[in-house]
């Protein structure tokens, strides 16, 4: 029992820091370490220290040896309760980032056998924990270390196993589990940004042999002949030939193409790629643009190195992970060599395009833009599978994306006749009012907020809200799953008289405390602090979304007595504005809106026209 009291109170700062200064650890590390105690006692004693460690008095590099060996024992066990074996895997994940030492001890210690063990139990908490745990290793890798286990999960088939049984499974996906995902997905990808920085070497031997490839794949046929019968200069002129047909921009040394680093080799990667397991489609491509006129060819080679690029751009290849994004692509799970095979659909794509567009030299960035519309469009739907993304992306014509734009235009474009200009700045002060109702009524239902220390994303939420009458701002910690408690349960509160300023972003004091180097701008984006009391303490958020951030922070700023300053404002007010607008001319349709009003006409000459109402009277 007092062990179970313990894991509740350990939450609390106070006590925490009051328990670790007795040495309460050494009793924790005890019980852990003679290891009698199982089932419910130990549960607790590791959620106690679980819970102890999260306030960040202790360095986990404090650990004895002996602690780590008997808490992997645990995970490597198969006869152990689910609920430890979760606690463990939390410690272990909490472990690996901290320091390079541990991090070989854990992947030593629990072997990716075990993990994925783990991953296919039924138990959604444990597969939860064993996929952090995995993504913290991955994280903490070196490269060759991550392209290691990358491979190694790639022979243990992990990704049908995810596409199958956890994306595809009959439980909705949770935020946690989409976030890893995310990870994972960032990761495999980041694989190719070696390529893509190493720019060609004229010099290396295989490489050039890849670039000839690529022209004997295409002009096989034409070159046997030829090479035996004609003189190296003229075979040279030949070479230099096919490479200009193939879309080389330099065809007389074609690996000057290939310098530009993005995307380096890793186009060249993929145009060996696409001829090898599709020669067929490369070849018609080839072919086909080869007997176009000139003017009218699309050039392979040129599209492949920037459609490389911008493939490179929209699936972020190279960039830092994000500690908060969960927008994985579930189709990058259904499908080996993902990176490869959606070039292989796209540069089709290209081909496709530039003949509906009738597209010449000149058009060739045109035409580039509206194939990264297509791509960026088509994955904004989270299609399943490579297949359905083909289908999407091929529906989606140039004359697709014309109405599109079209409508994307209309819908931007006000009348800006100075009449009307003149009507929008009355109707502001009314529309801003209404914004500012709104956000209240927002604040007043409340929203749940996430804590995030210091090495990871945590599982505790706290729910903040203000009273119906706005004086009192109410927050308190909250249970996973409940979606709006009741005012009465939120003991914290803040008088809205006592607020003293909002701080946002880098100002606020929980962004500075952590490393600012690998300060994640995603975090920072969504980090708002309240100053308040005669004390000028902090309560710190980090917003769920961008959205939420937004109507926060106008919100406290409304209860400040001061302007809203957030984007979704503007928007917002914007939106008000056109309606209103829209409303008010509909009687004016089709009539054109003069930018000066008409003038007064002259006074008449006399003004006998007049009615003469004293003779009536009488």
């Amino acid at each position: 029992d007092s062990l179970k009291k313990l894991a509740s109170l350990s939450q609390d700062v106070t006590f925490a820091q009051e328990f670790i200064s007795r040495n309460g650890l050494k009793q924790i590390f005890s019980i852990v370490e003679e290891g009698n105690d199982a089932g419910e006692m130990l549960a607790h004693t590791l959620k106690a220290f679980t819970e102890l460690m999260e306030h960040d008095f202790v360095s986990w590099e404090n650990l004895s040896t002996v602690f780590i060996k008997k808490i992997v024992s645990y995970v490597n066990m198969n006869a152990v309760d689910a609920s430890i074996q979760q606690l463990s895997l939390s410690i272990l994940e909490n472990m690996v980032p901290t320091s390079r030492l541990l991090f070989e001890v854990v992947k030593k210690e629990v072997t990716l056998d075990r993990l994925l063990t783990h991953l296919q139990a039924t138990n959604a908490q444990l597969q939860l924990k064993a996929m952090a745990l995995l993504i913290a290793l991955l994280l903490s890798a070196t490269d060759t270390e991550r392209r290691d286990m990358i491979d190694y999960l790639r022979e243990k088939n992990i990704r049908q196993f995810i596409h199958k049984n956890i994306i595809h499974s009959s439980e909705p996906l949770g935020d946690e589990m989409a976030h890893y995902l995310y990870v994972l997905q960032s990761v495999s990808l980041n694989l190719c940004e070696h390529r893509m920085k190493m720019s060609m070497d004229p010099y290396s031997q295989e490489q050039r042999d890849l670039l000839q490839s690529l022209r004997q794949t295409a002009f096989e046929s034409e070159s046997e002949v030829s090479v035996g019968t004609f003189s190296t200069e003229r075979r040279r002129s030949l070479c230099a030939k096919e490479f200009r047909k193939l879309g080389f921009m330099n065809n007389s040394n074609p690996a000057e193409d290939l310098r530009r680093t993005p995307p380096g080799l890793l186009a060249l990667d993929n145009m060996v790629y696409f001829s090898r397991n599709t020669p067929s489609a490369y070849s018609r491509f080839v072919l086909e643009n080869s007997s176009r006129e000139d003017k009218h060819e699309c050039p392979f080679a040129r599209s492949s190195i920037q459609l490389t690029l911008i493939l490179c751009e929209i699936l972020h290849i190279g960039e830092p992970c994000s500690e908060t994004a969960q927008a994985f692509y579930p189709m990058f799970f259904g499908q080996d060599h993902f990176f490869e095979e959606l070039f292989c659909i796209c540069i089709q794509l290209v081909n496709k395009t530039w003949k509906e567009m009738r597209a010449t030299q000149e058009d060739f960035d045109k035409v580039m833009q509206v194939v990264r519309e297509q791509i960026t469009r088509t994955l904004s739907l989270k299609p399943t599978s490579l297949e359905l993304f083909k289908t999407r992306v091929n529906a989606l014509n140039y004359s697709e994306i014309l109405k599109l734009r079209q409508t994307e235009r209309l819908h931007q474009e006000e009348t800006l006749a100075v009449p009307v200009l003149e009507l929008r700045e009355k109707l502001k002060p009314e529309l801003l009012q209404l914004i500012r109702q709104q956000r209240l009524l927002h604040l007043c239902e409340g929203t749940l907020f996430r804590k995030i220390s210091s090495r990871r994303r945590q599982d505790k939420l706290w729910y903040c809200r203000l009273s119906p009458n706005h004086k009192v701002l109410h927050y308190g910690d909250v249970e996973e799953g409940v979606q709006s408690p009741p005012i009465e349960s939120l003991p914290e509160k803040i008088p809205v008289a006592d607020m003293k300023m909002l701080l946002v972003g880098k100002e606020c004091p929980h962004t500075k405390e952590k490393s600012s180097g690998k300060q994640n701008k995603d975090v920072l984006e969504l980090a708002f602090s309240i100053v308040h009391d005669v004390e000028e303490y902090c309560l710190n958020f980090i917003a769920p979304t961008r959205y939420e951030f937004c109507l926060w922070t106008d919100g406290l700023n409304v209860l400040l007595g001061k302007e809203m300053t957030s984007e979704r404002t503007q928007t917002d007010l914007d939106v008000l504005l056109s309606m209103e607008l829209k409303l008010r001319l509909l009687d004016l349709e089709n009539i054109s809106i003069p930018d000066d009003p008409p003038p007064i006409p002259k006074p008449p000459s006399n003004l006998n026209f007049c009615y003469d109402f004293s003779h009536a009277e009488q």
